[in-house]
């Protein structure tokens, strides 16, 4: 049947446990992000690391195969959004925010299908949302530009319904941004 896959860790703990300006940032990003558990925000920062370091590898090898690598690497952030330029020192100044926009749970929300960033996930893992005509039950999915347009609430679902209780109304809608814009400017 085939060797069975190692299982790693897909995150590495924080050098230091107790540090007050980091967690104190990690508590804030949580809220923000509505990411209930820090082992999310290390999986995050992992990827983000693994994407600068394989960039650093990469420039500073000097063959046909590490071109051709840094190229793929160069169109999967591309596709992703997280840069703009085909260069390697824009890979360098993708930020942690800048993965978790692409997130989901995040995307989910901005588009107004969630109150809020908790009802977001929730409705991502009860298996509520498509993406290209396909349920994604992992709030953590990175979306790529071409499947942006393409979520939306599944027919099958109750929150399919403009007129279920938790969807927002064309009028909250107007409100509730209002009310973003509103608070951003304090």
């Amino acid at each position: 049947m085939g060797s069975i896959k190692k299982i790693r860790k897909k995150y590495s703990k924080p050098s230091h446990p107790w540090r007050i300006t980091r967690i104190e940032e990690e508590n804030q990003i949580g809220k923000e992000y509505g990411i209930p558990k820090k082992t999310e925000i290390w999986k995050t920062i992992s990827k983000l690391e693994s994407f600068k370091n394989q960039a650093k590898k990469l420039s500073s090898l000097d063959n046909v195969q590490s071109a051709k690598e840094m190229q793929n690497l160069l169109s999967k952030l591309q596709s992703l959004n997280l840069i703009q330029t085909t260069t390697s020192d824009a890979i360098l100044g993708i930020t942690l925010k800048d993965v978790l926009n692409r997130r989901l749970q995040t995307i989910v929300f901005k588009k107004d299908y969630a109150k809020s960033m908790s009802q977001a996930r929730q409705l991502i893992t009860h298996r509520h949302i498509l993406v290209n005509n396909k349920i994604i039950s992992s709030p953590s999915y990175l979306v790529k530009v071409s499947e942006e347009n393409s979520i939306e609430i599944s027919p099958k679902s109750s929150f399919y319904s403009t007129d279920h209780p938790e969807r927002l109304k064309e009028k909250t809608k107007r409100v509730h941004k209002v009310k973003v814009r509103q608070k951003g400017r304090r």
